[in-house]
């Protein structure tokens, strides 16, 4: 059976409501001969944002892949896929903020990174575990959730309170 793990909800409303938040009032104070063209490239830039956040992944019994979007995959994302039994182990390392990235190590030495993103994240991992044999007691989203709420909540507000200044 097909399983199919969409980036995870926050992480999307946390980049589309940041880039709303910064973008909205462009259109309102560039000056009249560009407004049409500022209009343009904000709806372009939130389609790009939008589709960007539209990765996901897809397990089955034999593999698991990562779909990335044509917008990704034109600024350098790559889709990628592996065989279950071709996954050796999954090794950890660290990154500057403190938190860890996972990556699927295969038998030929490819490395490949764990999404850490993903909805249904302790459904997925439980997945990966069944199908290789590999403990993910340690495996966790890589920022804690309450991040990107924090970021939406934050966006929002700034949103809300450019809204009140240009209506008054």
């Amino acid at each position: 059976m097909i399983e199919k793990f969409k980036t995870l909800f926050f992480v999307k409303s946390s980049l589309v409501s940041l880039y709303l938040a910064l973008t909205i009032p462009l259109p309102f104070v560039v000056v009249e001969k560009l407004k049409i063209f500022s209009i343009i490239i904000f709806a372009l830039g939130l389609y790009l944002i939008i589709n960007i956040t539209s990765d996901y992944v897809e397990t089955c019994s034999n593999k698991i892949s990562y779909k990335s979007s044509f917008i990704s995959k034109f600024l350098g994302k790559k889709n990628w896929e592996i065989s279950w039994k071709d996954i050796r182990l999954i090794k950890s390392l660290p990154t500057s903020q403190g938190s860890k990235v996972y990556y699927f190590n295969t038998f030929q030495g490819d490395n490949f990174l764990v999404p850490q993103r993903v909805e249904n994240f302790e459904k997925f991992l439980l997945i990966v575990s069944s199908n290789t044999g590999i403990a993910i007691n340690e495996i966790s989203y890589i920022s804690p959730l309450w991040t990107y709420k924090l970021l939406t909540l934050l966006s929002v507000l700034m949103i809300i309170g450019e809204l009140f200044a240009f209506l008054n």
